[in-house]
């Protein structure tokens, strides 16, 4: 049995990636997630705009939107389950994954816990477009430069985190703004940060919505998939140490 976990971007077809179209046009099956049972796929809406059809077999694994680990866990181990029941059908699998596979990704979970229930199965990822990326992109402002330090956390950590966060690091993502949006402008208003920081909903959908002016978003309601990238300019930082390491010198017997 092998599975892949296919990434295809945070929205826009267009950065699907040649190696993951491969993955997809296979005769592996198709497994995608929902956040409930008969509910819609964000990563089979990517693949539709893509002008793929979605094959007649392929099969929703339900991952409910909690934080209760209990829940999280039997979710997991469900679908775990229910691939070792499909493999009776088919050997090879595709997992389709919004964003890339490797980051903040529900397949992590989902191929640790069927590696456990099935020891000799083969894991893959096919890496992609992650939101952040895509998200600077749009903006036309460079992620990082020369020696930035980079931080990507999901705001879920609280104010506390990122406020020390804006302490250390260059450029800081915070992904799924939703809950804090209110309290974290109130942070970055208070530092002097509102004018370097921009926001990005749905990036790559057609109902992508790019904010520079993040101030007017106070009191607003806004999507899940949506992220505040802060580029911050002149932070102090530490002597780096810069090419080869140099072997250090022979002392003679």
């Amino acid at each position: 049995m092998k599975l892949t976990g296919v990434s295809l971007g945070p929205g826009d077809p267009g950065l699907i990636t040649r190696r993951a179209w491969e993955a997809l046009t296979s005769d592996a099956r198709w497994l995608y997630p929902v956040k409930r049972s008969g509910g819609e796929s964000y990563a089979l809406d990517i693949v539709r705009r893509a002008g793929l059809a979605v094959p007649e077999d392929a099969v929703p694994l339900v991952f409910p939107m909690t934080r209760q680990a209990e829940v999280l866990e039997r979710a997991w181990q469900r679908a775990a389950q229910q691939v070792i029941e499909l493999a009776r059908e088919t050997s090879e699998f595709v997992f389709l994954v919004e964003g890339d596979a490797s980051t903040f990704a529900t397949f992590g979970h989902l191929a640790r816990t069927l590696k456990a229930h099935a020891p000799g199965c083969t894991i893959e990822t096919v890496a992609g477009v992650p939101s952040f990326l895509a998200a600077a992109a749009a903006a036309g402002v460079p992620f990082a430069e020369e020696d930035d330090r980079v931080a990507v956390i999901p705001a879920a950590y609280g104010i506390g985190v990122i406020d020390h966060l804006l302490d250390e690091f260059d450029t800081v993502v915070l992904l799924k703004v939703k809950p804090l949006l209110d309290e974290i402008l109130t942070l970055l208003a208070r530092r002097d940060l509102l004018g370097q920081t921009f926001f990005c909903e749905k990036v790559g959908a057609p109902e992508q919505r790019l904010v520079r002016d993040v101030a007017t978003l106070t009191g607003e309601k806004v999507n899940y998939l949506s992220l505040l990238i802060v580029r911050q300019q002149g932070l102090p930082r530490g002597e780096l140490r810069r090419g080869c390491r140099k072997k250090p010198l022979e002392v003679p017997s």
